[in-house]
């Protein structure tokens, strides 16, 4: 089984996360201070999560930090959470399960929804690594989490993030992994 850690097979375990340290990315409405800011805000309720988090990474060979990076992007840990809606209540749970597109298992919060939900991960990794084997680890996994995030299934320029608008999404969670990874996840 091909572990999928933050890391390339050249280099050490951290080093996709580290490799970004320090590197600016597209944030208009929220640079790296004010990131830094919500995501120590959101460490304080992901800790609740910790737990079924890193037992759901160990399961599926994913670093932990990245499970936490998009619970702290996608709900702020529950925050932005109505009995588990987002507003307009077509995404669902901690990782914001689509709800057009898929049956979510579990409850908003439950260890099941976030293995649902990392196992999409994880099948978005692999089918851009499928689609895209000349890509570099660091362009797969970047564009493994866009395909959770947006369902681009066919990626075919890696220069450009179609997350978002703002070519923010990747770079958000790739910075909030960073932190977490820090601090214990």
């Amino acid at each position: 089984m091909l572990c999928l850690l933050l890391a390339s097979s050249a280099s050490s375990p951290a080093s996709i996360l580290k490799e970004h340290l320090g590197k600016a990315v597209c944030a208009p409405a929220a640079g790296p201070a004010a990131l830094r800011r919500t995501v120590e805000a959101d460490v304080i309720r992901l800790r609740k999560y910790e737990v079924p988090i890193k037992r759901v990474a160990r399961r599926l060979c994913l670093d932990p930090a990245l499970i936490a990076a998009i619970i702290s992007q996608e709900s702020r840990a529950g925050l932005l959470l109505n009995n588990g809606w987002d507003q307009g209540r077509q995404r669902y749970g901690l990782m914001q399960i689509d709800r057009r597109y898929y049956q979510p298992f579990g409850m908003w919060d439950s260890e099941e929804h976030i293995n649902q939900c990392s196992s999409m991960l994880v099948a978005g990794i692999n089918e851009v690594r499928a689609r895209h084997p000349a890509w570099s680890w660091d362009q797969q996994l970047r564009g493994g989490i866009c395909t959770y995030h947006a369902r681009a299934g066919n990626l075919q320029v890696y220069d450009e993030d179609p997350c978002d608008r703002d070519n923010n999404y990747v770079n958000s969670v790739i910075r909030r992994a960073q932190f977490l990874k820090r601090n214990g996840f």
